[in-house]
C-alpha cells in the first residue's frame, strides 16, 4: 500500500493517508474504551520513537527504550486510573521509574555528556508521552467514557489543519512565522480557524456531553495551540536539518507531524475542562 501511494501525487497521498487513519482512529473511538486504549497506545509509541530517533540524528544519546517505556507506562497508568481500575497511588510506579535514568547514565561510560542526553530522554517523555496520557483525562472528564470529546478535538484539529493548507495554498500571501516555517501563512490560519469553529459547532449540536460554548472554546484553543504545535515541532525538525518527522505516513511524514499541535492542545483542553 505505502509503495503504491509512493507513486501517487502528494494531495492523493495526502487524502488516502488521512482516509485510511481517520477510519482506523474514529473506529477504535466508537468502539469503545479499550480499542482506543490500544490504536493511540501504538500512535503514542510511533511517536515516541520518532521523537528520540531524530535526537540521535543530531548526535545525542537519549534513552530511546527507556524514555518509550516511561512515555507508555504514564499513558498506561493514566488511562487505567481515570477509567477506574486503579486508584492514583499507583502513579508512585512511575516516580520510581522515572529517576531510573540517572542509574542507566550513571553506568554508560560512552556517553561524553550524560546530563543532556538525561535532559533529552526526560523530554520525550515529557513532550510526547504526557500529552497522550492527558488524552485519557479529557476522555473521562467526568469519570464517564466520552468518545465524542476526542472524536471532536481530532475532527477540529484536522478540519483546521486542512483549512489552513486549501486557504493557504489558494489565498496565501502574508508569512506566519517565516523563520521556523516559510510556508505557513496568516490567511492560512484564518481558514483553518473558521472551518474548525464550524467544526466545532457542528459537534455541539449531536453531542451535548458539553455546552455549545464549550465545544467553541475547546475549537479556539485547538486553532491556537495546535497552530504553536505545529510551530514547535517545525522549529525541532529544522534544528535536526530535516523535512519530515518520519515516512510512516505517505503524503503526512510521520506520527509526529500528524499529532503535533494535540501535544500543545491537551494539556490546555485539561486545564479548561477541570476549570470550567
Amino acid at each position: 500500500m505505502k509503495f503504491v501511494l509512493n507513486e501517487r501525487s502528494e494531495l492523493t497521498q495526502r487524502i488516502v493517508a488521512a482516509v485510511i487513519g481517520a477510519f482506523i482512529i474514529v473506529s477504535s473511538l466508537i468502539y469503545g474504551e479499550w480499542s482506543y486504549f490500544i490504536v493511540f497506545l501504538f500512535i503514542c509509541s510511533f511517536a515516541m520513537l520518532e521523537f528520540y530517533k531524530l535526537l540521535g540524528l543530531g548526535g545525542n544519546l537519549p534513552l530511546k527504550t527507556f524514555g518509550t517505556f516511561n512515555g507508555l507506562l504514564l499513558y498506561i497508568l493514566t488511562f487505567l486510573i481515570e477509567k477506574g481500575i486503579l486508584d492514583d497511588k499507583y502513579y508512585s510506579v512511575f516516580f520510581v521509574s522515572f529517576p531510573l535514568i540517572y542509574l542507566i547514565k550513571l553506568y554508560r561510560s560512552n556517553d561524553p555528556k550524560p546530563f543532556r542526553n538525561i535532559a533529552y530522554t526526560f523530554l520525550g517523555i515529557v513532550y510526547v508521552g504526557l500529552p497522550f496520557a492527558l488524552l485519557h483525562t479529557i476522555i473521562f472528564f467526568d469519570g464517564k467514557y466520552h468518545f465524542e470529546v476526542i472524536l471532536g478535538a481530532l475532527f477540529i484539529l484536522w478540519s483546521s489543519d486542512t483549512g489552513a493548507y486549501f486557504s493557504g495554498r489558494t489565498f496565501g500571501r502574508r508569512k506566519l512565522f517565516e523563520r521556523v516555517s516559510p510556508k505557513k501563512t496568516w490567511e492560512g490560519s484564518v481558514g483553518g480557524g473558521v472551518l474548525a469553529l464550524l467544526m466545532g459547532l457542528t459537534f455541539s449540536y449531536f453531542f451535548k456531553s458539553l455546552a455549545q460554548w464549550q465545544w467553541l472554546s475547546i475549537s479556539m484553543i485547538i486553532v491556537v495551540a495546535g497552530t504553536y504545535g505545529d510551530l514547535v515541532e517545525s522549529l525541532f525538525k529544522r534544528s535536526m536539518h530535516i523535512k519530515d518527522s518520519g515516512t510512516s505516513i505517505p503524503g503526512h511524514g510521520g506520527f509526529l507531524d500528524r499529532f503535533d499541535g494535540l501535544l500543545i492542545a491537551a494539556p490546555f483542553i485539561v486545564a479548561f475542562l477541570k476549570l470550567f
